[in-house]
């Protein structure tokens, strides 16, 4: 059985237009075009069962798209939800009124600022809005803000922190979201940490709530105002001025109140990406291997940082908890938090073994504690 004649015959009239995207309500059984600014609305009169009626008024777009009433195969959807859709195809995959098809020109590299705002009109939901901003042509287009807008305004009602942290990195991205607006999300984070951790991954040196740089900053950086291109002495530098200060005093805050497992292993990340530049080799698989090999690195005065010990001797356990914070990552904390599905408390006191010896490290870039003393 086809499609009612007077379907058919509108849908036809539809598809002869410049029509840049289609999306079908299937609880109105209404078409919805997008013409260059307008909109058209087809009413369906199915004369079937509604499902069987959709899959044909789908079948009739893919047959124009693609030349194929197969529409969007399930084999295909995998392939291209994960980027994979080729660029020339995205134009099409709109035109299906498929929501995986739009799902996948939203993840597609090849993604223009216009063919986001066609998806946008397809799709207005927060996952796509995401998965767009992720790529930077879309960020930096027309329709940057007009995402970054609509994350922000659903932003109180994420209840997935590892969700609330991604929205709050892609809106932060430069350009999208005016000053008092940040603080204001800043300010949220006082009673939702995941906040917090989404500005340390976006951006870690220019947090709100500054802290002052250490009082002896200024002697430092004299110091080693002549070594800047030495990637160890660099990193000191920023740890002893007031960014760096105030990453530590955030990121410690966040160590001493995990919220559950994931946004723990994405803290340790976080916090291994920002002590990078003083890695000394790969990922080390538990806390006390990490304060080893960097005691041994500035025992043997290994690499860069064995040169920063020669130039400011007096700052040895300064680099030592720098190499030592290099060595932050997931791997750190698997072997916890693969055994548990604590939260909160209860997962604060499991990881101890790890946390309070990096603590300890934060305590020593902080100038809170010298040669073991507090």
């Amino acid at each position: 059985m086809q499609l009612s004649s007077e379907d058919l015959l509108r849908l036809n009239v539809l598809l002869a237009h410049d029509l840049q995207a289609v999306r079908i309500d299937e609880q109105t059984l209404t078409v919805h075009g997008l013409t260059g600014d307008n909109e058209a609305h087809i009413p369906l009169n199915p004369n079937c069962r509604p499902a069987q009626y959709l899959k044909r008024v789908r079948e009739t777009l893919s047959n124009h798209a693609l030349g194929s009433p197969g529409g969007y195969p399930v084999f295909l959807q995998r392939w291209t939800r994960m980027g994979q859709a080729k660029d020339a195809q995205l134009e099409k995959l709109l035109l299906l009124g498929e929501s995986e098809a739009v799902v996948a020109v939203a993840g597609a590299p090849g993604l223009t600022d216009d063919i986001a705002r066609r998806a946008w009109w397809a799709m207005p939901t927060a996952d796509i809005a995401r998965r767009m901003l992720e790529r930077e042509t879309v960020a930096r287009g027309q329709m940057g803000k007009v995402l970054a807008a609509f994350l922000v305004e659903h932003l109180p009602f994420e209840t997935d922190p590892l969700t609330t942290i991604t929205t709050v990195r892609l809106v932060l991205q430069p350009g999208l979201i005016d000053d008092d607006l940040r603080r204001r999300i800043w300010t949220r984070g006082t009673q939702r940490n995941a906040y917090h951790l989404g500005f340390l991954e976006a951006v870690p040196d220019d947090l709100p709530a500054p802290v002052p740089a250490r009082t002896d900053y200024a002697v430092v950086r004299a110091v080693l105002a002549p070594h800047a291109e030495n990637p160890v002495a660099a990193l000191l530098v920023k740890l002893l001025n007031s960014p760096g200060q105030t990453f530590l005093a955030v990121s410690e805050t966040q160590l001493r109140h995990p919220l559950d497992k994931y946004t723990t292993a994405r803290l340790f990340d976080t916090i291994g990406n920002y002590f990078a530049s003083a890695r000394l080799a790969e990922t080390v698989a538990d806390i006390h291997t990490a304060l080893v090999r960097a005691e041994t690195a500035v025992e043997k005065k290994q690499g860069e940082a064995g040169k920063l010990i020669t130039l400011t001797p007096a700052l040895r356990r300064e680099v030592v908890a720098m190499l030592t914070l290099a060595c932050c990552a997931e791997a750190l904390v698997t072997p916890i938090l693969a055994q548990t599905s604590a939260t909160g408390t209860l997962l604060k006191r499991k990881l101890e073994p790890v946390v309070e010896p990096l603590l300890v490290q934060f305590a020593v870039l902080q100038g809170k504690q010298r040669n073991g003393q507090d």
